[in-house]
């Protein structure tokens, strides 16, 4: 539990959010603006993404458990280590934060605040993917949580960033970010018709992470390497 009373974890699960999307968002735009080959501006959105994790997570888990992400609050709830009603006013926080970095984002470069994006993302292979993206990024949560909590800001940042490239989404992987990112009509952006089919896969990918870490791990007792809390 955490020593920070619930206005503070709540104001660290806004603020993670927002600068989470600000910079997936902000780095889609200074890449789309500095170069025309799509690999290159992915890599240029990828970089940045996977190193801001590392940062929030590190700074900002103290305070609330850095979740930035619905999903995973509903996997902590299912936990219950998170209460039905602190798990809701988390995922409220992270898809006000979520937007407010869109707008952050937008801002700096001078657009409209808020632009409906029109990049199509959808199809099975898309929500197949995503659902592997959350799976993925819960796995990781939960088996680094157990294994080595320290490394969490790392393992985070380094899935996401090769989840970029492996998935055929590009990995959203997060609800509050997807909703953020259908504010952006630019490089990251994703139509506000396809967010159901992202939303649905999101949640459900991590729901089948927590059954099957829950079974995984269930059986084993502590390691030695295992890092105390």
């Amino acid at each position: 539990m955490s020593e920070f009373n619930l206005p503070r974890r709540l104001a660290a699960e806004a603020l993670g959010a927002a600068l989470l999307v600000a910079t997936v968002v902000g780095s889609g735009i200074m890449a789309e603006t500095l170069t025309k080959d799509v690999a290159l501006a992915l890599l240029g959105n990828t970089l940045p993404t996977g190193a801001i994790l590392v940062v929030l997570i590190t700074i900002l888990g103290p305070i609330s458990g850095a979740h930035f992400n619905p999903a995973v609050s509903l996997v902590f709830a299912l936990k219950r280590e998170l209460v039905p009603r602190e798990a809701l006013l988390y995922i409220v926080a992270q898809i006000a934060g979520g937007v407010a970095g869109t707008m952050i984002a937008h801002a700096m470069f001078a657009l409209p605040l808020i632009d409906a994006s029109l990049k199509m993302r959808t199809g099975g292979a898309q929500w197949f993917a995503e659902g592997i993206a959350a799976f993925g990024l819960v796995a990781t949560i939960l088996g680094g949580i157990r294994f080595n909590v320290v490394a969490v800001p790392w393992l985070v940042g380094l899935y996401i960033t090769a989840a970029y490239w492996f998935t055929a989404s590009t990995s959203f992987a997060n609800p509050a970010v997807a909703i953020a990112r259908s504010m952006t009509n630019t490089f990251s952006g994703i139509r506000p018709a396809d967010l159901p089919g992202f939303i649905v896969a999101e949640t459900g990918g991590a729901l089948v992470a927590l059954l099957v870490m829950g079974w995984l791990l269930g059986g084993a007792g502590k390691t030695t390497k295992e890092a105390q809390p």
